[in-house]
């Protein structure tokens, strides 16, 4: 996708002292995108060469247009490239669309997949079976987009969106959506709306740089966490507790973090993640990247084991289909020590890779923030 010189500008970020990598932005942004300037054109009659999407955080981001059309009086569809920025994963240069349609029932609004879309066909993925593989919060987004185009006229129609990716099916190929049971497409993903560009370099130089600024500004404590959604939880667990500049996204980099918390003589860092990658941490895996690695379902069905679940609940785990679909199987047997022994795994690990120089504790998180596990206890 073209764009101007002002565009690229901004979306530059500084990642290290020597790199600077270009942003990009998610297929939930396209799939907010195309639908603004579909449902606009629809409403007001004309073609829109970019708008503005509103992403989570109450920021705002400007993406182009690649093109739109009518269907008939009552359905427009438009289209945008997705542009991934620096070191773009395989999406990068697909095509997302949106089918946008007036519906007669006042304040209805349907979101689907079309082509290309997966199907989630397992549980475990935290979406409904059969449905489309479009994710909440890029949902959340789709709907700003619908109202913030809208506006009052939503109580006189209603509004159907269909989003499909032509290509969607062969790009899917290359991900790990048909061994998790999304089936005949991508999947529409995105916590932020921002891609930020994967680079094992300066993301390594960005973690590294982050424990420096902490250090030299007196804190002996850090909280290190896999994305901005566990740091916004552990933001509102550990508050102004711990100092605003010792909060450290460490993305997939676990082993390299703590390994430089203990060479920069940190103190205690708190380790703040969800089951997915608190799993690898636990099976001992310094460099948690989904195509890097998969979670064993043998090692968490062993270690249900060990907390006394029962060969039913065993025999369930080890057919799970992902970490949380696990997870839930142990909540629905309430099997209350699985985590904090989880807990207890990861930080027998990550002790190894400080050689004990460093004092670790380990938070896990539900997925709508609430503390399930944790260890040691103090």
């Amino acid at each position: 996708m073209s764009q101007s010189a002002d565009d690229t500008k901004k979306s530059n970020i500084q990642v290290g002292k020597k790199s600077s990598l270009r942003t990009g932005f998610t297929t939930g942004t396209c799939a907010a995108a195309t639908t603004k300037a579909a449902l606009s054109m629809l409403i007001n009659g004309k073609k829109l060469s970019s708008v503005s999407v509103s992403l989570p955080k109450g920021k705002q981001m400007t993406v182009n247009i690649s093109w739109s059309k009518y269907d008939n009086d009552k359905s427009v569809t438009a289209a945008v490239i997705k542009d991934g920025g620096d070191d773009p994963d395989v999406t990068n240069g697909a095509e997302i669309c949106a089918k946008v349609s007036l519906l007669d029932t006042p304040d209805k609004i349907i979101i689907d997949g079309g082509k290309g879309v997966g199907r989630v066909t397992k549980p475990g993925l935290g979406l409904e079976i059969g449905k489309a593989a479009i994710n909440p919060t890029p949902l959340k987004m789709i709907n700003q987009a619908i109202d913030e185009v809208l506006g009052e006229l939503r109580h006189r129609h209603g509004v159907s969106v269909i989003i499909s990716v032509p290509k969607g099916e062969e790009i899917a190929k290359k991900t790990d959506n048909p061994r998790l049971g999304i089936i005949g497409g991508i999947s529409i993903l995105g916590t932020t709306g921002i891609v930020i560009p994967y680079s094992t370099a300066s993301f390594a130089a960005s973690i590294r740089q982050s424990i420096d600024v902490s250090r030299a500004m007196g804190s002996d404590s850090v909280i290190l966490t896999t994305g901005g959604r566990s740091e916004d939880f552990a933001r509102s667990i550990y508050g102004n507790s711990i100092a605003d500049h010792a909060y450290i996204q460490i993305g997939d980099f676990i082993g390299f973090a703590i390994k430089q918390c203990a060479l920069k003589k940190i103190e205690k860092a708190y380790v703040v993640g969800f089951i997915g990658k608190l799993t690898k941490m636990a099976m001992g895996i310094k460099q948690t990247h989904v195509k890097g690695s998969h979670v064993d379902m043998n090692f968490l069905a062993e270690l249900a084991s060990k907390c006394g679940a029962d060969s039913e609940l065993v025999s369930k785990i080890m057919l799970a289909n992902t970490a949380r679909h696990a997870g839930e199987l142990v909540d629905e047997f309430g099997l209350v020590l699985f985590y904090d022994m989880l807990c207890q795994e990861v930080h027998h690990h990550l002790s190894k890779y400080s050689e004990s120089q460093l004092q670790i504790k380990i938070i896990l998180l539900d997925f709508e923030g609430k503390i399930i596990g944790d260890y040691p206890k103090d």
